[in-house]
């Protein structure tokens, strides 16, 4: 619509977008599958099935002698034709232990730290993916086994260095991972304040995902932040997810809003 002279500029009305990824969280339990059989390209098979489009990967070895030395993060990347981040939690000489971001989608690492822990250590991996026109803030992690160090890992990632340090208006948020903490637990709940329960935003039944023959636990999260819907989640609990680790992945479908900027007509 061309515009008089005299007449002042019309702008368009923003436009709600949204744009879908798959994603998908997955303890892979070092590939030793309930059968304890070592199988890197089974768990990468167990991948493929959900066709994610981002990866939140857990308990993933990196040069460790009871693994045979191999960097899991990056052959299971491949598997997949993508390219993986890795944080190891555990570093040990040239052993290492920890969890992974893996996307075909355009990344950068943003932050790999450890977390507060009393047991074994644990960390969490930030990395910014680009979708569409949005900048997706992905954070995995995998927490303690007690409830107490959980509970100070949790308020470590809502601190200034992780959650609390983003520009919340503008920041679109994915925290995933073996969260070893169930609905009822201190911890969860304190993340569920200021994060949303993919699970719990679909009307279904939330499933558990541990362990992976006869599941009871349901531990292993997908929380969102303002900017992202919940299109469906569900657990991943095929044959060959049975049997390639003891937790069973969840595999989420999000709708990431845009806005159009204003443009004038």
């Amino acid at each position: 619509m061309r515009t008089h002279r005299n007449e002042k500029q019309v702008l368009r009305v923003p436009k709600a977008m949204r744009q879908r990824i798959r994603f998908l969280t997955y303890n892979v339990h070092s590939c030793f599958g309930t059968d304890r059989r070592l199988d890197p390209a089974r768990i990468a098979a167990v991948i493929a099935e959900c066709q994610p489009d981002v990866i939140a990967l857990q308990e993933v070895d990196v040069g460790r002698a009871r693994t045979g030395g191999i960097d899991q993060a990056h052959m299971i990347a491949t598997h997949l034709n993508m390219e993986a981040e890795f944080h190891p939690a555990l570093h040990l000489e040239d052993e290492k232990y920890g969890d992974a971001v893996l996307t075909a989608l355009p990344m950068r690492l943003i932050k790999a730290a450890p977390l507060p822990s009393s047991g074994e250590p644990r960390g969490a991996l930030w990395v910014e993916i680009d979708v569409a026109a949005v900048k997706l803030q992905v954070i995995v992690t995998h927490l303690g086994l007690r409830g107490a160090e959980r509970l100070r890992q949790a308020t470590a990632l809502l601190g200034p260095g992780w959650l609390g340090g983003m520009a919340q208006g503008d920041a679109h948020v994915v925290l995933a991972g073996d969260l070893n903490a169930t609905g009822r637990s201190t911890a969860y709940r304190l993340l569920a304040r200021q994060l949303s329960d993919a699970q719990l935003l679909t009307g279904a039944k939330p499933r558990p995902t541990f362990p992976s023959r006869l599941p009871l636990l349901r531990i292993d999260h997908v929380l969102i932040g303002k900017g992202i819907e919940v299109a469906s989640c569900r657990v991943h609990g095929s044959t060959l997810a049975r049997s390639a680790s003891d937790h069973l992945p969840l595999l989420a479908e999000l709708d990431v809003v845009m806005r159009d900027k204003q443009e004038p007509s």
